[in-house]
């Protein structure tokens, strides 16, 4: 198997398509604060080809992305308050500062709060130079 696809060369995704976003896509901003990484929120709606909206939105979204730090409270009342909105099948990206940046949230913290709130982890990804990306679905349920 080759690197190309009918001659063209292939491109390393850039971190909003890590995400898994689409043009089109009604995508939600929680946490958002003057140390949130600008670079990937603009990768982001240039992607979406669409602004994020905000917590007044008033409407479902198919995604949130959840800007979170050790010192923002409880993780499970945030976990909660980013589901309100969130579509069935939605996914809420939870961004937080990598090990070792200021207001870090520990791993274990993550993998405790997610279930409590409804939620399951399923991947983490490096995003940015000082945040990572962990998705959080909520569970599908037995026919």
């Amino acid at each position: 198997m080759s690197a190309t696809v009918g001659g063209e060369s292939t491109q390393t995704p850039g971190p909003a398509e890590k995400l898994g976003f689409t043009p089109g896509q009604v995508v939600q901003e929680l946490g958002w604060d003057n140390d949130t990484d600008d670079d990937l929120r603009i990768a982001i709606e240039d992607l979406l080809d669409a602004d994020m909206v905000d917590g007044d939105y008033g409407n479902v979204v198919e995604a949130v992305v959840l800007w979170w730090r050790d010192e923002d409270g409880d993780l499970v009342d945030g976990l909660v308050d980013a589901k309100s909105d969130l579509v069935g099948g939605g996914v809420i990206w939870l961004l937080t500062p990598k090990v070792g940046r200021p207001n870090s949230v520990d791993a274990a913290d993550i993998a405790e709060a997610a279930p409590i709130a409804g939620l399951s982890q399923t991947t983490t990804a490096a995003v940015s130079k000082d945040w990572q990306a962990t998705r959080l679905v909520t569970p599908k349920t037995p026919a």
